[in-house]
């Protein structure tokens, strides 16, 4: 592999290596628990969930409405707070940072892909690209944003404005911005929520290409059994808690285990609907 698409990880920002195995964990939560209201509009978004995401694999986050995907992610990610339990990033529990090193953090070792662009206007891509080490005054590594701009086939693009750029074009802006200060996982959103089957299935090829080809590390959510299929794994949430994996998830299988999640669950919340009214 070429030694420029390695990705470089300082020593003190190593991946934690799972116990008793080679593997190492990019991100993780223990006994993750968090809570939304109080009472009788107490809403639990997470119940106990354990879940690492390995470093240098394309993890998708899958499950019905209302499971806690979203939540599972933001608080993976250091975006939210868990009402109890533990959340990692490598070795740095999240919980034990102040705001400020919470947001060193996220800038130096956490990469964001939302469903939403978010790219400036006025800037052009490649001002785009490096915008958050820029606002840090943090020096980008040049050859490594060189051959990421390469990777997401941006280089005729570098000089444009996102006006200028289908939706394709701009998510990928939003996917090479990630990148680019090497973190040590992206966490991507709905990704491909705003584009076409055409342009997303693009980013959702380049999402697996940067894990591949750069040594990246991607959790995804996604509510589409198609955007899963790209991944190495699936990862299933119900009513809050884990109730699933899946290695090597193929568009069939990963719909026909959410059709019996839903079933599941619809069958779950009809017992309790009518324990309630015994």
């Amino acid at each position: 592999m070429n030694t420029l698409l390695t990705g470089r990880t300082g020593a003190g920002n190593a991946p934690r290596r799972a116990a008793g195995a080679g593997t190492a964990v990019a991100a993780r939560v223990v006994d993750a628990v968090k809570v939304y209201g109080a009472g009788g509009t107490e809403v639990r978004a997470l119940d106990g969930v354990t879940v690492d995401f390995t470093a240098g694999r394309f993890t998708a986050i899958m499950g019905p409405s209302g499971s806690g995907k979203s939540t599972l992610m933001h608080c993976a990610a250091g975006l939210d707070t868990l009402t109890s339990g533990a959340a990692f990033i490598g070795d740095a529990e999240l919980s034990g940072l102040d705001d400020r090193r919470l947001t060193l953090l996220r800038r130096d070792r956490v990469g964001f892909v939302f469903q939403a662009f978010n790219l400036l206007p006025t800037l052009t891509v490649a001002e785009n690209i490096t915008l958050p080490m820029d606002l840090a005054g943090v020096p980008g590594d040049a050859e490594w944003i060189d051959a990421l701009v390469d990777v997401v086939g941006l280089r005729d693009r570098l000089h444009h404005r996102p006006s200028e750029l289908s939706g394709g074009q701009q998510q990928r802006v939003a996917v090479a911005r990630a990148f680019a200060g090497h973190p040590e996982v992206v966490f991507a959103d709905e990704p491909t929520g705003n584009l076409d089957s055409r342009s997303g299935a693009e980013v959702l090829r380049l999402l697996g290409r940067t894990v591949r080809e750069m040594d990246r590390t991607v959790v995804m959510v996604t509510h589409d059994p198609v955007a899963a299929a790209h991944a190495d794994e699936v990862v299933f949430l119900a009513d809050g808690r884990l109730v699933d994996r899946m290695p090597s998830p193929t568009t069939d299988r990963v719909l026909e285990r959410m059709q019996r999640l839903a079933e599941e669950t619809e069958g779950a919340a009809g017992a309790r609907d009518a324990e309630a009214r015994s």
